[in-house]
């Protein structure tokens, strides 16, 4: 019977594997990123290729170029729809003819897996001194389980639409302690996505890895706590979820959906 397997890595970057399919989201693969240095965990070691690679949105910590160029193999690049121009740009032609382009609704069959895009409340630009822009979006992966990845994204009301899943993988923190609240979930309104997507298990992610350099640890309790703070308010939110704090590098084994 097929199960579902899920290795935090730090920041947004998961190694999903599902039916045979193995899936990356947002890979960092790095320990210096831009201003950011890597203050929690080992630097991501992958299994080998992936077939797929899950990328939300422009945003450098999730389409962190140097990273992407460092994954082996030929994988197939989910992008959201609008950024295939960037990805050529950015990456070769070679990569850009691996590009599928999706919109919320949109759906891509991977191998086993089905991979549907699902809307994100997220500022979907490259950054503020850039003219790319894609919109953001998040992922269901339907497989042996149903996985959300949200990527990152504040609460909306379309949630209601992705459940019920077997597994969420939810955002809960940031990179610094001047990241802004909008477009993001702290550990309150993570919860409550949580309560809106009814998932039975429940992983934080985007907290507790990159923080600016030359601020140590500055407002540690914005850095490692929002994952333990996540749990903590889902029991109070969903209590029929079961929340899992990783550490960084740690795998958990999913059960076959219901």
């Amino acid at each position: 019977m097929s199960t579902t397997t899920v290795t935090w890595w730090g920041h947004s970057t998961v190694w999903l594997a599902d039916s045979g399919v193995t899936l990356l989201t947002d890979p960092v693969l790095t320990d210096r990123l831009a201003h950011l240095r890597r203050m929690a965990g080992p630097s991501p070691r992958l299994p080998g290729a992936p077939d797929a690679i899950l990328l939300s949105h422009l945003h450098a910590d999730h389409f962190h170029v140097s990273s992407l160029k460092a994954v082996p193999g030929e994988p197939l690049l989910i992008v959201p729809r609008g950024a295939a121009a960037f990805t050529a740009k950015a990456l070769g032609p070679a990569a850009a003819a691996r590009c599928v382009e999706l919109a919320p609704g949109d759906e891509v069959e991977v191998g086993a897996v089905r991979v549907r895009a699902v809307p994100a409340r997220h500022d979907g630009g490259r950054g503020p001194w850039s003219r790319e822009r894609a919109a953001a979006i998040g992922f269901v992966v339907e497989g042996a389980s149903r996985t959300w990845y949200a990527g990152d994204t504040g609460l909306f009301e379309q949630m209601h639409d992705f459940g019920p899943l077997d597994l969420a993988l939810i955002p809960v923190g940031g990179w610094g302690p001047t990241l802004g609240a909008h477009g993001h979930l702290d550990p309150v309104d993570a919860a409550e996505a949580l309560r809106r997507v009814k998932a039975s298990l429940a992983v934080p992610v985007h907290y507790g890895t990159f923080w600016p350099v030359g601020m140590g640890r500055l407002r540690q309790h914005m850095f490692d706590g929002p994952g333990p703070r996540f749990a903590e308010q889902a029991a109070r939110a969903a209590p029929d979820t079961r929340v899992r704090v990783l550490a960084h590098g740690e795998t958990l084994t999913v059960g076959p959906a219901a």
